[in-house]
């Protein structure tokens, strides 16, 4: 009786076999589903001995961090946590700050007050350009200057729109938008913050020049003192992973279940993010990964797949360019392996 229906059962999936064919019931390895945790180990051994370029010593405490730092988090939107490295060690977040920020000035007075206040546009100079300040006055208070909210001029002037009464407010506003996005409360790393302050003489000749043209309409001296302070607030990778995702799942941390921002006001920080994310290779960035995304001269960047993941890399050795190359070759190489491209035809 049971080789009989041994038999059976054997002749009906022969059957199934011979009808459907051998490949409609096996998944092969092309057809299987990409696992994040082999994507980010493998880019970690793949860049981990990498030791072109090198750090940011134009503020003194970035020069002093350790070159070999070497952290990736990628984190997806519905909260599952891939990393490899070094996610512990803190550096100072720098320009991606710039991003949140903005965000929290979108998020507080909506998406035109950036637009209008600042601009949305690539300038084409570098990020702490005083000529690209002077080649826009002319056009200022039309709604259309060539700025955006993550070169220095936009981004001081950002931080001077957030809204408080006194500094602390406005400071509490600035970093409790960076712990929600983060997941968890972070600070600011004095070491760095004292030593920005001390060398950060060309951004307030920046912060004096927007107020003169009426891009800052408060103390340009307490908005660049908050500007260098949440430039130096402390993450680790794995803050910066969730801090991506948190954009890349419409505004809402994914461990945390937070709603940091509206969903509807998030595409207006990936454009900025897009077109201005990575100073003066936003461009060359863009073309080949179609990821939002935003350097800082720390060492991070973060990434974001829209509706799949964020991802952060930080590795503190710096291209000509401000950008971590660690960071650019591992993020696109975890996005290709994943298929995060927005831009792609979809697989």
């Amino acid at each position: 009786m049971r080789e009989t229906l041994f038999v059976q059962r054997r002749a009906w999936l022969a059957g199934i076999i011979a009808s459907v064919g051998l490949a409609g019931l096996v998944v092969t390895a092309q057809q299987a589903a990409p696992d994040p945790q082999t994507a980010v180990n493998t880019a970690f051994k793949q860049f981990q001995t990498l030791k072109e370029g090198k750090n940011a010593d134009y503020i003194p405490a970035l020069a002093k961090v350790d070159p070999n730092l070497f952290g990736i988090a990628l984190v997806t939107v519905d909260g599952k946590v891939f990393t490899a490295g070094d996610i512990k060690t803190e550096v100072s977040i720098q320009s991606i700050s710039k991003v949140f920020t903005m965000a929290q000035v979108i998020q507080e007075q909506g998406l035109e007050s950036i637009e209008k206040r600042i601009g949305v546009d690539a300038t084409g100079a570098r990020f702490n350009s005083i000529i690209a300040i002077e080649g826009v006055r002319s056009v200022v208070g039309t709604g259309a200057p060539e700025m955006n909210a993550l070169v220095n001029p936009g981004a001081i002037s950002s931080t001077s729109m957030v809204t408080g009464a006194t500094s602390d407010a406005v400071w509490n506003k600035i970093i409790g938008f960076h712990n929600d996005a983060a997941g968890r409360s972070l600070s600011v790393l004095q070491d760095v913050y004292k030593s920005e302050s001390d060398t950060n003489q060309r951004n307030q000749a920046i912060g004096a020049l927007m107020y003169a043209y009426g891009y800052i309409k408060t103390d340009w001296h307490q908005a660049v003192d908050l500007y260098t302070r949440q430039c130096s607030i402390g993450v680790n990778a794995r803050d910066l992973g969730m801090m991506a995702a948190t954009l890349a799942a419409g505004g809402k941390n994914p461990v945390t279940g937070k709603q940091v921002m509206d969903a509807a006001k998030v595409p207006g920080v990936l454009a900025v993010m897009a077109t201005a994310g990575l100073y003066d290779d936003s461009g060359k960035w863009l073309y080949h990964t179609g990821l939002p995304a935003k350097s800082g001269v720390g060492g991070g960047i973060i990434a974001v797949s829209p509706g799949k993941f964020g991802i952060a890399v930080i590795a503190p050795p710096l291209d000509d360019a401000g950008n971590s190359i660690k960071a650019q070759r591992a993020i696109t190489a975890i996005s290709n392996a994943l298929g995060g491209n927005p831009l792609a035809p979809r697989r």
